[in-house]
């Protein structure tokens, strides 16, 4: 790797991997780096790029004010591609943001990119060898985060079918149905493996896991396992894997699908998503409120934040499946609205009676 390159880390995995949660850890221990992060998401209100802008990307940004959620932002260091899924956009969404870091390359000294549950990360890699790009930036690793307890259940993601349903409603991804091959594909390209959910296994689902690991990667890639997105910065940046010198020799069973020069539609467009804003809620209502809602109808994620009386600090809550996380994460800065603000992604799913459901909370 030449030493005047930006390294770059790419982080992929399934819809609730785990992928926020350990970036977000990452960049609290960054001390000083100065790092931009790229953050493939969609729906109207990006959660993921919001939590991730919490973080203290640098000392002089923090505290000035809402970032545009909908466009690149470089005062934040967050540019989000909303869309559609990172490697169906290469082109269109990806090299513009990389031309514009590129611009202020001596400005930052590292890159992290989030890629959607669906991604690929070959095409994404290869992009690093297209000129004006390669001669300023390297991978320094493509990161494949895995949920620990799905694989060792012998699945492949915390809920399955609805990912599989978010892949087969998506008619502009040219992905192969098969949750098993783009396992395979995402893991084809890894450098490091990351199993997220540690303290949820016991010894025999452990082994389960390294056994699928080691069947899909080279002996050479190394498994790290990690409870609620706690690693040292140093285990995930600094790999110097250079990975698009080698990334043309991965195998994918989508090569054909991403060939360069290739424009897709942008992606995600037939999935319903909406916001749902309310004031200062019961948490304990709220939280029965969604799970009843996850329940009822055909959603994919939930994410967003809470508002609590008298409570100085933001709740989180997020949602894939059934399962519903919540935690308290900063608090609140005095230039944001106090209130609750949710973003609920699913198919053919009835906005107004959500809202109805999730008001019984409100106080």
């Amino acid at each position: 790797m030449q030493l005047n390159k930006i390294p770059t880390t790419i982080v992929t995995g399934f819809l609730g991997s785990g992928k926020t949660t350990l970036l977000s850890n990452v960049i609290k221990q960054a001390q000083g780096k100065r790092i931009a992060v790229i953050v493939n998401e969609f729906g109207e209100l990006d959660i993921d790029a919001d939590l991730l802008r919490s973080c203290p990307l640098s000392c002089e940004d923090e505290g000035e004010g809402e970032a545009n959620v909908a466009a690149t932002n470089i005062d934040e260091g967050i540019y989000e591609l909303a869309n559609g899924c990172i490697c169906c956009t290469v082109e269109e969404e990806f090299l513009p943001v990389m031309q514009q870091l590129v611009e202020r390359r001596d400005d930052i000294d590292h890159i992290l990119i989030e890629t959607s549950g669906l991604a690929l990360p070959k095409p994404l890699v290869q992009a690093f060898n297209w000129p004006g790009i390669k001669e300023y930036c390297t991978v320094d690793a493509v990161i494949t985060v895995i949920d620990g307890p799905a694989v060792a259940a012998g699945r492949f993601a915390q809920d399955e079918d609805k990912i599989q349903a978010q892949r087969l409603a998506d008619e502009s991804l040219d992905h192969d149905p098969s949750l098993k091959e783009l396992l395979e594909d995402q893991l084809s390209a890894a450098d490091l493996v990351v199993v997220s959910k540690n303290d949820l296994l016991d010894t025999a689902q452990r082994e389960r896991v390294a056994q699928v690991v080691t069947n899909r990667v080279p002996s050479e890639v190394k498994t790290t396992y990690i409870s609620n997105g706690d690693t040292s910065l140093d285990a995930i940046i600094g790999l110097d894997a250079a990975a698009e010198e080698r990334i043309n020799a991965v195998h994918n069973h989508h090569d054909h699908h991403h060939a360069h020069g290739e424009h897709h539609a942008h992606a995600h467009d037939h999935f319903d998503s909406f916001v749902v804003t309310l004031g200062e809620v019961n948490s304990d209502k709220l939280q029965a409120a969604i799970q009843q809602v996850l329940n009822d109808y055909n959603i994919f994620r939930v994410k967003g934040f809470a508002a609590l009386p008298d409570k100085p600090m933001r709740q989180v809550l997020q949602a894939v499946g059934q399962r519903l996380d919540v935690y308290f994460d900063r608090p609140w800065r005095t230039d944001e609205a106090h209130q609750t603000q949710l973003v609920f992604i699913g198919k053919g799913i009835a906005h107004d009676p959500i809202k109805e459901a999730l008001g019984v909370a409100v106080v």
